[in-house]
């Protein structure tokens, strides 16, 4: 068998390898955690259906991870950003999550997510040479 690399993008080939991912990472897992995936996703609508804010996550096996909070400029620090992160909370509680896990810049979030009672685990430094990666956790 000859085997080459290849820069495609490539829906089935993305797939398979998260498939042989998930494969490989569930016979490490208690049984009541494996299969456990739900994207959860909460935005902010006006009469209209525009949107106007959102936060995108997934559950996976015992936490939530938020990938995605964004809320248009205008809005900011009016409270609707806590709503839908009070949100999230709700769906990892219902979920029997253990804790939420989020990242954000220096420039970004972090005010609000430790406001929120988020609390920092990690930093990595040099990011855009000028700010630092936040990586923070609440339990639930």
């Amino acid at each position: 068998m000859k085997l080459h690399l290849t820069k495609e993008v490539n829906e089935r080939y993305k797939k398979n390898i998260q498939n042989k991912l998930y494969e490989f990472n569930v016979k490490h897992l208690p049984e009541d955690l494996r299969g456990r995936y739900e994207e959860v996703n909460v935005f902010l609508l006006d009469d209209d259906k525009n949107v106007h804010g959102g936060i995108l996550g997934e559950i996976c096996w015992n936490w939530l991870e938020i990938h995605i909070l964004m809320m248009d400029e205008e809005l900011r620090g009016k409270g609707y950003g806590t709503k839908l992160l009070l949100e999230m909370e709700r769906a990892a509680k219902e979920n029997k999550c253990d804790f939420i896990k989020v990242d954000t810049l220096s420039f970004q979030a972090l005010d609000f997510y430790r406001d929120n009672g988020y609390e920092i685990y990690g930093t990595l430094d040099g990011v855009g040479r000028d700010y630092k990666h936040f990586y923070l956790r609440k339990d639930i």
